[in-house]
């Protein structure tokens, strides 16, 4: 169904004017709002009380609350508050977010008002919106909202504040503090909402391990080699793993001491890193079962640096290609399956070869293909130990290598190890 349809529909059965509706409903929508919860929403707003159920909103713990409430009443201690401008209705809003606690469990809100909220507040708020974000239920504090600080404050079992390491941040996560060490950083000017903007990107460390970040509003304070503790930073997935955001109204405080960042990546099984949804720095070990078609010998567009396909881009057309090396392993440890990709200094280590002598070889044979098959001969069957970046998405998981090495692990003495744990 097309939105002006759902339109017409809602403005049939609230008896409003339908175009009014349809601006409504398409800023939801364009806030990435589904479909359904506009809706949803609309009809609360223009006082159809199908969804709330009429009179007084229930008072709720916060376990209780399901994306099935329309509006609720929770009493709550405010965990985190950090403020952040978005653009809603085709104009920028400023928000505050967070967490929610009350003994039962714990809940995101946003605040289209500036209620004044702080970290250790206990509140009620009267009539609070409940939508659905990410197949949870969040709260929604608007102008319909009747919310009041409480004198006598309301014990959790909860940290009040946003402290958190690196290794603890989620995707959705608002208004954490985080210490870290700024591993690599690069300024960058990318197409905005508003045109040209320049950003800076890159990595941070601590000692539980590393992330990636991007600060929307240059701070000098975040320089590569530095440390630098920064409050009030949101989480948003970037290519299937979490990363930091910094905007301008995050605080950047430079550290005199230096942060220890944590060598070793974390170790997983293959199954359990899969289903993490995407992991910036992990190490996986496995055998490699096989070696995947456009392995080997490749070609890349000039342009966007996509892998093309008989001299055609699926963005620019007929381009002339710039010859690369890459493998796509297929590693298996029993639990899972992942594709390993290595880049060109990885593969021209495990080709035992660089790319020109990859050309010659595949000029002699007249069949690129040599290339990958010598790639199977060698690492197929084989033992690994990978560290890299995972992404989970609809086609699958992959983990871009930083390193690609053959496990030194004895199997005589792990499957002994196996056995005593079976006995035991």
């Amino acid at each position: 169904m097309e939105l002006d349809d759902h339109a017409e529909d809602l403005a049939s059965d609230l008896g409003v004017d339908k175009e009014e509706v349809k601006s409504d409903l398409q800023n939801l929508v364009e806030y990435s709002v589904p479909v359904d919860e506009a809706k949803q929403s609309l009809r609360r707003k223009y006082g159809d009380g199908s969804s709330s159920g009429g009179g007084t909103p229930s008072a709720k713990n916060v376990a209780d609350i399901t994306p099935d409430d329309g509006n609720v009443t929770v009493t709550s201690v405010v965990l985190t508050a950090g403020k952040r401008s978005i653009r809603y209705q085709g104009s920028d809003h400023v928000i505050v977010e967070g967490r929610l606690a009350d003994e039962t469990g714990t809940i995101d809100y946003t605040a289209w008002e500036d209620f004044g909220l702080s970290p250790g507040d206990t509140i009620t708020a009267g009539n609070a919106g409940v939508r659905e974000w990410d197949g949870e239920p969040e709260l929604n504090l608007g102008e319909s909202t009747a919310l009041s600080f409480q004198d006598e404050g309301l014990e959790v079992p909860y940290e009040i504040g946003g402290e958190a390491q690196l290794t603890d941040l989620r995707t959705g996560d608002r208004a954490r503090t985080v210490e870290v060490a700024v591993l690599e950083c690069e300024r960058r000017t990318i197409d905005g909402r508003d045109g040209e903007t320049e950003i800076l990107s890159g990595v941070f460390g601590d000692e539980s391990g590393r992330l990636p970040f991007t600060n929307w509003d240059p701070a000098p304070e975040i320089e590569e080699g530095g440390s630098v503790r920064i409050e009030n930073a949101y989480v948003q997935e970037f290519r299937g793993v979490p990363e930091v955001n910094v905007s301008e109204f995050s605080t950047v405080t430079a550290l005199e001491r230096e942060i220890d960042v944590g060598a070793d990546a974390t170790t997983m099984a293959v199954g359990e890193a899969v289903h993490t949804g995407g992991v910036y720095d992990v190490e996986l070990v496995g055998n490699v079962i096989a070696v995947r078609d456009g392995s080997g010998l490749i070609q890349r567009c000039p342009e966007c640096y996509r892998v093309i396909q008989k001299g055609q881009c699926r963005t620019h057309g007929d381009v002339d290609g710039i010859d690369d090396l890459r493998v796509k392993a297929i590693l298996d440890d029993g639990t899972g399956t992942v594709t390993a990709v290595l880049d060109d200094d990885l593969t021209e280590k495990v080709y035992g070869g660089t790319l020109e002598d990859a050309l010659e070889a595949a000029r002699e044979a007249m069949d690129q293909e040599v290339v990958a098959d010598a790639i199977r001969e060698r690492v197929v069957g084989r033992e690994y130990r990978v560290r890299g970046h995972l992404s989970v998405d609809e086609y699958g998981a992959n983990l871009d290598a930083e390193t690609f090495e053959e496990s030194d692990d004895d199997p005589a003495a792990r499957a002994s190890a196996f056995l005593e744990e079976v006995d035991a």
